[in-house]
């Protein structure tokens, strides 16, 4: 037995002492038998089969599709009969194949960079130019630089502005693309933020939109020393290339598997992780973790043999990376269906030990949540109830429309030095907490399911409203088209 088996099977051990040292109502004694059979299942392999096998599943290229139709199959192996793709519309998809810069001038070296996701191909050729730097992205002020700017390669600071938050900050970046081409600029040089040239994967726009010029992520050192060339009054010259694979407006798949409750089928609760990824790396932690998180939940309730009261569904998006695309879709399409929608439980924060979760700052989850935190979930995880509120991954769609919404708090300490990296890969998993966070998740899920009262109301659109604006969430989400005060 290995050093993770044998931990995994002493916290079962502990939860049947438990049971047994203190008398456990029905509940209790069902949730402490799913957790058991998540502790011991199969999830690992799960997540390795769906990172090594698939690798980067960027929102609506073959590996994400042949990804859907594993998850979809995966589902029905476990005995679920009501599975289903649902498909959306991106409004362009978008494949890496290859990018290459380097410096030619004053000095001739190899620069460390890649697209920047949704972006187009270079010219045949590449481009070459002297480098230019702004800080100012305002219109007004890229127009009156036109000059300067006109025939150049475009070098990004961005600190003044991202010290201003960055919900404030994304929207005006991405808005200059489309001045900077305006202003005759050949490309665009967005410096990375992480030390040793370490590179992360993002896009440009909001909602898979292509960006107006070819931009390139560019490693932090090799920025720094562009920046100390012109400081000294030396002019830089790059050339840079790019072939990128563009299809037009695609379909994506949502999967959706049920489990139909047993008193009360017409309602639901959703278990949802998001299924893409970034293509650095193989998606492990983000979210190959969540995905595996929803599978392994649905298998070991549908092995109990016991469905609770409500129904619950369970949901792997696309589209997460690009803004949510997929969950925000699945709320327009169900619109009519969202009134019945008692709670959603989104798990899209790595596989780190289970804290507790994010209550998306309503005080009357917390209060809700406390007494299924202090005894079901007591042996597996941490009682942290976080007032935080998100609009990062799959949960925030069904906040906006006032839906009880939840999002697994888990320890992150590590997270971000793989996060979007080419080192999100399969073995940065840890495999106990990686299971309890998913015994968390479906024990959760389950006891809200089984509960004879909905675990909180919906809020209405300007109870909504308020917690967004103290949030400072409202006018992002206002100029990305999601959201209308």
């Amino acid at each position: 037995m290995n050093s993770r088996r044998a931990l995994a099977t002493a916290l079962v051990i502990f939860l049947v002492l438990t049971c047994a040292a203190q008398p456990a109502d029905d509940l209790q004694q069902t949730t402490d038998r799913l957790a058991s059979s998540v502790l011991l299942g199969p999830s690992m392999t799960t997540l390795r089969e769906l990172t090594d096998g698939f690798g980067g599943r960027l929102t609506g290229s073959p590996a994400y599709q042949a990804a859907a139709e594993w998850a979809a199959a995966k589902f029905g192996s476990f005995g679920i009969h009501s599975v289903r793709l649902e498909s959306f519309e991106i409004p362009n998809g978008w494949q890496r194949r290859w990018a290459h810069g380097e410096m030619v001038a004053p000095l001739v070296r190899p620069l460390h960079l890649e697209s920047v996701g949704w972006t187009p191909s270079t010219p045949e050729g590449g481009i070459q130019g002297e480098v230019v730097v702004i800080d100012d992205f305002s219109a007004d002020h890229i127009k009156a630089q036109a000059a300067q700017i006109n025939g150049h390669v475009v070098l990004l600071d961005t600190s003044k502005l991202f010290a201003q938050g960055v919900w404030k900050a994304l929207p005006v970046l991405s808005a200059s693309y489309a001045y900077l081409k305006d202003a005759g600029a050949l490309g665009i040089l967005q410096p990375d933020r992480e030390k040793d040239n370490v590179l992360n994967a993002h896009d440009a726009l909001w909602g898979a939109k292509m960006s107006p010029l070819p931009a390139f992520q560019l490693g932090l050192e090799d920025s720094k020393l562009i920046r100390r060339l012109l400081d000294a009054r030396q002019s830089v010259s790059v050339k840079l290339e790019a072939q990128n694979k563009t299809s037009g407006a695609t379909a994506v798949n949502n999967v959706i598997a049920e489990i139909r409750g047993t008193e009360h089928p017409e309602e639901w609760i959703l278990i949802g992780a998001h299924l893409d990824s970034w293509d650095f790396g193989t998606g492990a932690q983000d979210n190959g973790a969540g995905a595996a998180m929803v599978l392994e939940a649905a298998r070991a309730i549908a092995a109990l043999g016991q469905p609770p009261r409500r129904s619950i569904r369970f949901a792997l998006w696309g589209g997460e990376e690009q803004g949510l695309l997929g969950s925000f879709a699945y709320t327009q399409a169900h619109a009519t269906e969202l009134e019945k929608c008692v709670a959603v439980l989104n798990t899209d924060n790595g596989a780190g030990h289970p804290k507790g979760w994010k209550v998306e700052g309503r005080k009357d989850l917390m209060e809700a949540m406390a007494p299924i935190s202090n005894t079901l979930l007591k042996a597996l995880s941490g009682d942290d109830l976080s007032m935080e509120v998100t609009y990062d991954t799959d949960h925030g769609p069904f906040l906006l429309k006032g839906v009880p919404a939840f999002d697994l708090e888990v320890d992150m300490s590590h997270y971000m030095e793989i996060h979007h990296k080419s080192s999100d890969t399969f073995d940065k998993v840890d495999a106990l907490n990686f299971k309890a966070d998913a015994a968390v998740v479906a024990v959760t899920a389950y006891a809200i399911a089984e509960d004879a009262r909905p675990i909180a109301p919906h809020l209405d659109h300007a109870a909504v409203g308020e917690i967004l604006k103290k949030a400072g969430l409202d006018e992002f989400l206002k100029s990305v088209g999601v959201w209308n005060p």
